[in-house]
């Protein structure tokens, strides 16, 4: 912002418009910050809290993330295996069937678009080397060891994943997707756990 301000336009009606531009973002920052801390002041009034906390145990999966997806998917568990989840969120590939060939295409895209693109902003973290960062750990801050075991299980076989996916050649964005993937059958693997210790 301090960059954009010292941006001088040649003709004075360029300068109004930028500012303008500049004082939409601006309010539209506010917005979403307003709107995140009424989030984060309502969700532990909500039945499904314990879960959307523990799901912010994964690297990227933040509050909105985490709350976002159970939200939009409702219980987790109501899947019978991870790759029901992933089907359901439209993260498998398709497929074209011929005689006795079959050729993968690009993922599915159906269900619920919402979540889907949450969960590919959230991939993006694994880009970057496995560590406990300092958010990471408070966020995981009174969780039970087995939640943070997925968590950490998640991080070192998404990081590989990404790393090996690039030394491939792949793209990025088919990289993402495929990490993404992954990282709902992880989601699903905490959902379970959360709901069986609080059955106990």
């Amino acid at each position: 912002m301090r960059w954009l301000s010292d941006i001088k336009m040649p003709h004075p009606g360029q300068q109004i418009v930028m500012q303008e531009y500049i004082d939409t973002i601006t309010e539209c920052s506010l917005r979403v910050n307003r709107l995140t801390e009424q989030i984060r002041q309502l969700l532990p009034q909500w039945h499904m809290f314990p879960v959307v906390k523990a799901l912010q145990s994964l690297r990227g999966v933040s509050l909105i993330v985490a709350a976002t997806t159970v939200a939009e998917v409702g219980d987790l568990t109501r899947f019978e295996n991870p790759a029901e989840l992933m089907s359901y969120l439209g993260l498998v590939p398709s497929e074209h069937s011929t005689g006795e060939k079959t050729r993968r295409g690009s993922i599915t895209k159906t269900g619920n678009g919402h979540v889907r693109r949450v969960l590919i902003e959230a991939a993006w973290a694994y880009r970057l080397p496995a560590r406990v960062s300092r958010v990471l750990l408070n966020r995981q801050q009174g969780l039970s060891k087995k939640v943070c075991e997925i968590s950490w299980k998640a991080q070192v076989r998404l990081c590989a994943r990404y790393k090996k996916l690039w030394a491939q050649g792949k793209p990025k964005q088919v990289i993402v997707t495929a990490i993404a993937r992954e990282l709902c059958a992880f989601m699903w693997a905490i959902a379970n756990e959360t709901q069986a210790s609080a059955a106990k």
